[in-house]
């Protein structure tokens, strides 16, 4: 059973200079809740209480987000807008939330790495906030749960379909169908950011994983890149090599907040 997630939260969010300078990426209001709380109703919803953010010492504000606000409470107490705190304070009645520093950012690898301690020796969920997904009846996150269950001993990572031209952001699999599936592949490597040339498919890896612990040794001993980050990839490109990965080809749409364009159109989506 997958009792425990990992959410990395402590990215600088660069792209969304200069309001990210002092606010989080992370707390950019979809309509009127923060993108960390869509991340965090998804966990919940999907089963999972015990979250862990991996966070930095300049995002405080993500934490004191989910505290209580016993004087602004009694302020709207008895109005019509005490309504609108109560998705919030489902989350902070029904979920333990812990706060674990990365003091630097040396790729989501490195960030699942911080999440060591707080997971011990059972499988975990990973949910990146970046990629905002939505299914009305089934969340992603559930989706793999119960795919979970039935290999429980298989890490597994969420893809979707994207054009050629756009491989080169992403990492990428090299899969066949399992059995008779239409949507769980058997990974058999996976590349991250190939060129359009050697890309092995379009079926992008998106930031909704289940994870077996064994990654975490497996990241120690990963080499970081050219650009000095520990790469989640490289660890699942190994256990891939074992035949140990799964990817699914989830139901709902996902939307890009991790750029302005996808941040607009989460918006827009959610608006209509």
């Amino acid at each position: 059973m997958v009792k425990k997630c990992i959410l990395p939260v402590a990215g600088f969010g660069s792209r969304f200079l200069p309001v990210t300078k002092t606010i989080p990426k992370e707390m950019l209001p979809i309509l009127n809740k923060p993108l960390i709380q869509y991340a965090v109703e998804e966990v919940l919803d999907s089963g999972i209480n015990d979250i862990a953010f991996i966070t930095s010492k300049l995002k405080t504000s993500i934490e004191e987000y989910f505290k209580k606000n016993d004087e602004l409470e009694c302020l709207i107490n008895g109005t019509e807008k005490e309504i609108l705190l109560s998705s919030l304070n489902k989350i902070i009645k029904n979920c333990n939330l812990n706060f674990i520093n990365q003091d630097q950012m040396l790729g989501l690898g490195h960030a699942i790495m911080q999440g060591k301690d707080f997971v011990g020796e059972n499988s975990f969920a990973v949910l990146l906030p970046d990629d905002l997904c939505y299914n009305k009846e089934k969340s992603v996150l559930k989706q793999l749960l119960e795919i979970s269950k039935k290999y429980p001993d298989m890490s597994i990572v969420a893809i979707e379909e994207v054009d050629s031209s756009s491989v080169n952001q992403y990492g990428i699999i090299d899969g066949e169908l399992l059995g008779n599936s239409s949507n769980i592949y058997l990974v058999n490597d996976m590349i991250e950011k190939p060129d359009i040339k050697h890309s092995p498919s379009n079926m992008a890896i998106i930031g909704r994983y289940i994870l077996q612990p064994q990654v975490f040794e497996i990241l120690r001993n990963t080499r970081p890149d050219l650009r000095g980050e520990i790469q989640i990839t490289d660890a699942l490109k190994k256990l891939s090599k074992e035949s140990k990965v799964l990817a699914v080809k989830f139901e709902g749409i996902r939307l890009d907040c991790g750029s302005v364009k996808g941040y607009i159109e989460a918006n827009n989506y959610f608006n209509n």
